[in-house]
């Protein structure tokens, strides 16, 4: 009933800024329920824009406990409910599965959550934009300002690269240390023939990458595709741009969320 009648529980659980430091992202704290909200929120929203669909996963880090995180069992992202939410520590176990099934790709997760203490939230998608920049040599890179935290760089993982031949998943923590490691400090890391992986201060932030990661894909193939040079953002205007977008998150979040309002009814 919350995501029905609101609350200020729905608040970012960390302020943040584009480092990850102390910046313009709602200061209040978080308290289990918001951050639940958030996730489940997060996870239908992404699933009625197409970036996720039977797979993928949104997690939130415990900020009441930095060493544990939070994420739905093993269930599609647009039928995840506030009840399918779990705890796991950064070994990847869950606190109390009653017999639930977890994702097999949590170590994504946990190893992020490991590696990065300025991250408070995980998406993981297999988007169909972003596909083709994970097995082809021309980078993703920032065509426009909503997608400003690109502007950096996107790094492509290949799990090939020191796993060998695999059945393609993050299944244990050796192999999501490595996703890790290759995400260093940046915001999106691509995964080869997988996917991608978005990471934020906040639910929402991490949420927003990981949409206008697709959509940024989609619009820099079309511009590829036209033909001539690519007239891509520079870091400085993607540092500029991002600082803005963060401010102003709440505005695209409530009408993502009124989206998913009537989903979230049932």
């Amino acid at each position: 009933m919350a995501f029905l009648f609101g609350s200020a529980s729905l608040r970012a659980q960390t302020p943040a800024s584009p480092d990850g430091k102390a910046g313009s992202i709602d200061k209040a704290p978080i308290d289990k329920a918001g951050l639940i909200d958030d996730i489940v929120i997060g996870s239908r929203v992404l699933a009625e824009f197409g970036v996720l669909d039977g797979f993928g996963h949104v997690s939130a880090r415990d900020p009441a406990n930095p060493d544990h995180f939070w994420m739905a069992r093993s269930l599609a992202p647009a039928l995840v409910t506030a009840d399918d939410i779990m705890e796991f520590d950064l070994d990847g176990n869950a606190v109390d599965p009653r017999g639930r099934a977890v994702f097999l790709e949590r170590f994504i997760h946990s190893e992020i959550y490991k590696a990065r203490p300025d991250v408070m939230a995980v998406v993981h998608t297999h988007s169909p934009g972003v596909i083709p920049f994970t097995i082809s040599p021309v980078p993703l890179r920032a065509v426009f300002h909503n997608a400003a935290f690109l502007a950096g760089g996107a790094p492509l993982w290949d799990i090939r690269k020191d796993f060998g031949e695999t059945d393609m998943l993050v299944r244990n923590p050796a192999i999501g240390k490595s996703l890790a490691l290759t995400l260093a400090d940046r915001p999106v890391v691509l995964m080869r023939g997988h996917g991608d992986v978005a990471v934020g201060p906040a639910v929402k932030v991490a949420v927003f990458r990981a949409y206008y990661t697709d959509v940024n894909a989609r619009l820099q193939s079309q511009a590829v595709a036209l033909g001539g040079e690519v007239n891509y953002l520079t870091a400085g205007e993607g540092a500029k741009a991002d600082a803005i977008n963060l401010q102003v998150l709440d505005r695209i979040w409530n009408l993502w969320k009124m989206r998913v309002m009537t989903t979230l009814a049932k």
